[in-house]
């Protein structure tokens, strides 16, 4: 794939993942536009990138900046959606602002950027879709209320447009990764097997970007064991990974 001139908005990319595949994209010659609430951050990390990149400050949990911001920015070559919140909770621990935060945010906020560009790729008959999931987002996982729902909304959302844009000339890809260093998976007190550097975490999106598949979920194996979950049967499933 050519990246050189290519225009990709990154929507999430002033720390972790974003920022990590901020700096290889740029490395490669595209054109980025930078979002995320940190105007600071954001302007700061553009400053560092070898490649040109516009700042465009935006929180997606306001639907009516999302719409501002898509208009503004016009023809892109890509969006690529990496902006998230989190917090590990138990339903027994039920934050009802975090939840929905969770939900508005990691989801809605989703579908609000998705929302934003997607009339236009179709208009011009081109355009290039990327969704970050997750790996808590396959089946139900204790301690994930919120945000486990929150990744299984956008997974399902990138496997609707996937189905409904083949042909199109708009293409969609969805990333599903596990642990990631990062100031959210800090928030963890239980092992986070295989974790990732955002470096190696943005190698794999980087790859799948330019490849032909719809979806990848990494690293390998850990990702094996998501993936196998969803074929055992709820009372198996659920004995092995939530046990009373």
């Amino acid at each position: 794939m050519i990246w050189q001139g290519k225009r990709y908005w990154l929507v999430g990319a002033s720390e972790g993942l974003g920022l990590a595949l901020a700096e290889a994209l740029s490395a490669r010659g595209a054109h980025l536009v930078l979002s995320a609430r940190n105007p600071e951050r954001l302007a700061m990390v553009a400053a560092a990138l070898p490649g040109p990149a516009e700042v465009l400050p935006l929180d997606v949990a306001d639907g009516a900046a999302v719409r501002a911001a898509g208009a503004r920015l016009g023809a892109l070559d890509g969006v690529i959606w990496l902006a998230g919140v989190y917090w590990p909770m138990r339903a027994q621990d039920w934050d009802a602002d975090q939840v929905e935060a969770m939900c508005d945010v990691n989801f809605t906020g989703c579908a609000r950027v998705i929302g934003a560009v997607l009339p236009g790729m179709l208009a011009r008959g081109q355009g290039h879709i990327v969704i970050t999931g997750s790996l808590s987002g396959f089946r139900g996982l204790p301690g994930a209320i919120g945000y486990g729902a929150s990744k299984a909304g956008c997974m399902s959302l990138a496997e609707s447009l996937h189905a409904d844009l083949r042909g199109s000339g708009v293409r969609v890809q969805l990333a599903n990764p596990g642990f990631i260093r990062t100031r959210l998976t800090a928030q963890n007190a239980f092992a986070m097997p295989q974790i990732m550097e955002p470096a190696e975490a943005a190698a794999h999106l980087l790859r799948l970007m330019e490849g032909t598949r719809f979806a990848q979920s990494f690293p390998r194996p850990f990702s094996w064991l998501f993936r196998l979950a969803n074929f055992l049967p709820d009372r198996l499933y659920y004995r092995l990974f939530a046990p009373k």
